[in-house]
């Protein structure tokens, strides 16, 4: 079979840039939206002339011109959106609904898969305000695709190992502890972390198999399951050294909310629920959804005392 175009919206950002990689990788003509608002950011521009080097097209549109969107969208097959949803960078889910009705005008569309990567908002409706926003924006651009008929995918990354495994899930820095660490609750919940580079091989792996086709891909590759207790066991033995643990109440840690940055807030809403209530593994994946690792038992993806080893 023949391999789909893809364009990436958002190519140059965190996942994004591992995104366009992966697709090149894989074999497929790939395209990268060069946005007139890049302005100022050379090294977001930098990294798509990168990009040009290792075989990618770049295409110029803006969310603001919606012709440009439309035409661009016409060169591919598939597209898949990494705009960051992240507050502590930028949150810009909404400006998704964007390409979603110029991939409706376009009409030759066999795949959309927006920005998600991280907790599937479908389950997340009970979600503590004001974190609740990415969750609720995201199902705003699950509801536009549904709507217009768009075959999906939605990607369920869980935790990526950049923000959560190299910093044992500390708040407030992702520069890994050496003497002190802080636990949430007794540390025992189950999260699952991933690194960027498989979140993005998994990502292009599904573009064009029938098996995910309109149903969300939970990523949660088994060796890479742990409690932040058991992660922090990992770091120990790499470093040989016991570090001192605070355990923190969920009270305690919800009381840190008042007076905070808004960015902050929405943060500390999510670490709760993937820390506190184990919002990651505490469901069976239905038949709206596959698991990655099952459906590509080829991709060795990383380890993650492999991963922290390299912090060593």
């Amino acid at each position: 079979m023949e391999k789909s175009k893809v364009l990436v919206v958002g190519g140059t950002g965190y996942i994004g840039r591992r995104i366009v990689k992966a697709s090149l990788e894989q074999g497929h003509e790939t395209y990268v939206i060069q946005r007139p608002e890049l302005g100022l950011q050379i090294e977001k521009l930098q990294r798509l002339l990168s990009f040009k080097k290792q075989g990618a097209h770049i295409v110029e549109a803006s969310f603001s011109d919606h012709k440009s969107l439309v035409d661009a969208i016409k060169k591919v097959d598939v597209v898949i959106s990494a705009i960051s949803g992240v507050h502590i960078r930028s949150h810009s889910i909404g400006l998704q609904l964007k390409p979603v009705d110029a991939i409706k005008e376009a009409g030759n569309i066999k795949r959309f898969l927006p920005s998600e990567f991280g907790l599937d908002p479908a389950r997340m409706g009970h979600a503590l305000e004001p974190g609740r926003v990415t969750f609720d924006d995201k199902m705003a651009v699950r509801k536009a695709i549904e709507e217009a008929n768009i075959p999906f995918t939605y990607i369920s990354a869980n935790l990526f190992a950049g923000y959560f495994a190299g910093s044992l899930s500390q708040m407030g820095s992702f520069v890994l502890p050496r003497d002190k660490v802080h636990l949430f609750g007794d540390g025992k919940h189950k999260a699952i972390f991933l690194d960027e580079y498989d979140v993005a091989t998994y990502t292009i792996k599904t573009i064009d198999d029938p098996r995910t086709l309109n149903k969300t891909l939970y990523l949660r590759p088994q060796e890479n399951i742990f409690s932040q207790g058991e992660l922090i066991g990992i770091w120990e033995k790499l470093i040989g050294k016991d570090l001192e643990k605070t355990y923190i109440p969920p009270e305690g840690f919800l009381t840190t909310l008042k007076g905070l940055e808004y960015k902050l807030q929405v943060a500390i809403g999510h670490f709760y629920h993937i820390f506190y209530e184990g919002c990651l593994t505490n469901f069976e994946i239905g038949e709206d959804g596959e698991e990655a690792s099952k459906l590509y038992p080829e991709v060795n993806y990383t380890r993650m005392d492999e991963y922290l080893k390299i912090y060593v």
